[in-house]
């Protein structure tokens, strides 16, 4: 059977993933909402399917691996909303199945540790919605389900450089926050360690190895750019969204031993210093 990824959402993580498998001669089945997104699809060599919308059996019978990147909504998982039984049905179909999640499922932990085996006590709505998306998931006899916890992704297009440039970049002070962060390549080296070292009911943290304040981000950005480094705001009087301010209600570092132990992963960018200099190279020189 042809090697055939069925990817739901196919966004900025799941094309990280597909640019390794077509290059291994994959096939790539991708959904996303809209036309325009499809036709980008189409041109880097993934079959698009809009939907909701398109029957999705067909695909569903040609995936040998199936990747969710989609987030849950206010009614839950939105693949298993529509498609539970399709899915259960096909299940020892299946060699690997991939569901990404969020290190917010871990909650606040004042700048400690977290780790896989922490127990899940997310601060969030967003956060509650992937528990619940991921005991869904798991709750699913005989699926090869591995769970993939992502922290703060960046990547090309995908960074401070803009806001730096622009002058609009903020450095807001919380003593004391932490974030782990995730170059999109290195999840994407992450998810195809899995796929060719299959481990049914695995929960992987993706992250690198150097937690750090988000103003340090700002100000390496900066540094990079020969730009002045943006003034510090103190949190509790800077204007926010209820959005962004909701980000700075957990602090914790993620550890991320399993990847290198289990799967082998060796990150191209083990902390925001070496991954934030290769954007701008990349930037620089095409």
């Amino acid at each position: 059977m042809e090697k055939t990824l069925l990817s739901f959402g196919h966004g900025f993580s799941a094309r990280g993933l597909t640019r390794l498998l077509l290059s291994r001669g994959w096939r790539v089945i991708g959904t996303t909402r809209s036309e325009d997104k499809a036709n980008r699809l189409m041109a880097e060599g993934v079959e698009p399917r809009i939907w909701p919308g398109a029957d999705m059996a067909p695909a569903l019978d040609a995936a040998t691996h199936v990747l969710v990147s989609a987030a849950p909504g206010p009614d839950g998982d939105p693949v298993l909303g529509a498609l539970h039984d399709e899915i259960a049905s096909r299940a020892s179909q299946f060699e690997w199945v991939g569901y990404l999640s969020t290190t917010g499922v871990y909650g606040d932990h004042d700048g400690d540790w977290v780790d896989e085996t922490t127990p899940l006590n997310p601060a969030t709505a967003r956060g509650q919605a992937r528990v619940d998306a991921e005991a869904a998931w798991s709750a699913i006899p005989g699926l090869p389900l591995h769970i993939f916890r992502l922290a703060g992704i960046y990547g090309p297009g995908r960074g401070p450089f803009a806001k730096v440039r622009e002058g609009t970049a903020r450095r807001i002070i919380k003593p004391g926050q932490v974030f782990s962060r995730t170059h999109v390549d290195d999840i994407a080296q992450v998810l195809w360690a899995s796929i060719e070292r299959p481990n049914p009911g695995a929960v992987y943290n993706v992250c690198d190895d150097d937690p750090a304040p988000p103003e340090d981000v700002i100000e390496e950005a900066a540094r990079l750019l020969g730009l002045p480094i943006p003034p510090a705001e103190d949190f509790e009087t800077a204007e926010m969204s209820p959005m962004a301010r909701s980000f700075y209600s957990e602090s914790k570092k993620v550890r991320n031993d399993r990847i290198k132990l289990e799967l082998g992963v060796v990150l191209r960018y083990p902390d925001y210093r070496a991954g934030l200099r290769a954007l701008l190279d990349s930037e620089e020189h095409g």
